[in-house]
């Protein structure tokens, strides 16, 4: 793989900056976004003055812990429009999640939101080793998920060409990457195991491809799956993190010279990580629940928003900015399987040792009697398909999983092309046991 780090000319003069420089803008830009929230958006209002704090009581960073956290049912029980903090006319672009949950978490913009999201987006691209000119392949779904449209403005801001072909139609998908040669593509990990595979489908070598860098997001993925994936393709693998309710993609980033933990965007989020249980906040380097106040944005400012992800600051490298380490899990979607806390990611660096097995699966929860049970879908490799190799496969898989996780569960290893496939973020759980109350 080619050496892709950007020259210090290229990077924003914030990136390089002290950190004194840094906590100085964002003592700054939180003040105002504090009193943006208090003075604009009634929920803010009414939740500052419940909790008995003013934007006047920040007087250093430190002092956001006195202020209430946001969670995502604030945004559910305000639908679809109750948190915007300006009139819904100067809104340019509405956002909302799926839904399927219940009523859909709805985020909105103003004009400079979506040009401060498009360079949030252009930096991370640069800091994976993008360029201008570069052409970008941009199979995040478009539409009401931030993911695709926050690639697309982010390449263009970047001065890429933008390929927007969404997600799904994947012989498609390799045509056109063969065709087109993009040197960028931004996509999810899951479906770019699937895009591998039709690679493998139609006879191509994907090493041989013109993909010089994946930017892969919007679900937990481990390092066991870049080295797969790096290796496979001959590419940079590198991650991008975001969430619709704080802007969408481009939060932070990994940068490709190290790729050890993403640099936030600290000029226009200020992160810190609490106790999930009591909600204090953790010093650096402590691992615990990731939290967001957005320092710029105008349409829908986010005060101390929960993620529920779970990760730990670290200091800067490539950047001056911090680091948040990679996230591999999320409090809610963590498995308590008969007391014992298990991370899908967990299960996936398993499956990647199996040299049997693809890295295609899916974990199913079932209640027996009085006992939860886990089983593990996935897949043979082809030139380990046969029924021996598959149940050696499934025989070291749960060997792999009781061993260092410490739980029991079923293997069901299917033929090649047998485990649940994805086009979009990857639907790793599926609970069928019965729910409580």
């Amino acid at each position: 793989m080619e050496d892709l780090a950007p020259r210090a000319s290229d990077l924003d003069p914030i990136e390089t900056a002290s950190r004194d420089e840094i906590a100085a803008l964002q003592l700054e830009r939180l003040k105002w976004s504090l009193a943006h929230a208090y003075e604009n958006s009634a929920f803010y209002r009414q939740r500052f003055d419940a909790h008995g704090v003013h934007p006047d009581d920040l007087h250093t960073l430190a002092d956001l812990a006195k202020f209430p956290f946001t969670v995502k049912s604030d945004l559910r029980d305000t639908y679809p429009f109750g948190m915007f903090a300006v009139p819904r006319e100067k809104l340019v672009r509405i956002h909302a999640s799926s839904g399927t949950t219940g009523k859909p978490t709805v985020v909105g913009y103003t004009a400079r939101d979506i040009d401060t999201w498009a360079q949030c987006v252009a930096r991370s691209i640069r800091a994976s080793g993008g360029r201008a000119g570069d052409i970008v392949h941009v199979a995040y779904g478009y539409g009401l998920f931030t993911g695709g449209l926050g690639a697309h403005y982010g390449a263009e801001k970047l001065g890429c060409t933008v390929v927007p072909i969404s997600g799904g139609m994947t012989e498609r998908q390799v045509t056109l990457i063969q065709d087109f040669k993009p040197r960028v593509i931004m996509v999810t990990p899951s479906y770019m195991l699937s895009i591998l595979d039709e690679f493998h489908r139609q006879g191509l070598d994907p090493r041989d491809s013109s993909l010089a860098v994946g930017i892969f997001g919007a679900e937990p993925w481990t390092n066991a799956m870049r080295a797969e994936i790096e290796q496979a393709f001959d590419m940079h693998a590198v991650d991008i993190y975001g969430l619709s309710e704080v802007m969408g993609p481009g939060v932070a980033n990994e940068c490709v010279e190290t790729k050890d933990g993403l640099h936030l965007w600290e000029d226009h989020f200020y992160p810190e990580v609490i106790d999930p249980a009591t909600g204090a906040v953790l010093p650096d380097g402590e691992m615990g629940e990731l939290v967001f106040t957005t320092l710029t944005k105008e349409g829908l400012p986010i005060i101390r928003y929960r993620t529920r992800d779970l990760t730990r600051l670290l200091p800067g490298t490539a950047r001056s900015m911090r680091r948040m380490e990679k996230i591999t899990g999320r409090s809610d979607d963590m498995i308590i399987l008969r007391g014992v806390n298990v991370f899908p990611t967990q299960v996936e660096e398993q499956i990647l040792k199996c040299d049997g097995l693809a890295p295609h699966f899916q974990i199913e929860l079932a209640r027996e009697g009085r006992m939860d049970s886990m089983t593990v879908h996935t897949e043979a490799t082809a030139a380990a398909a046969t029924p021996d190799a598959r149940a050696a496969s499934g025989k070291e898989l749960a060997h792999h999983i009781k061993s260092v996780i410490g739980i029991s569960a079923r293997v069901t290893v299917h033929e090649p092309g047998g485990a649940p496939r994805s086009e979009g973020k990857a639907k790793r759980v599926v609970d069928n046991r019965p729910r409580q109350g």
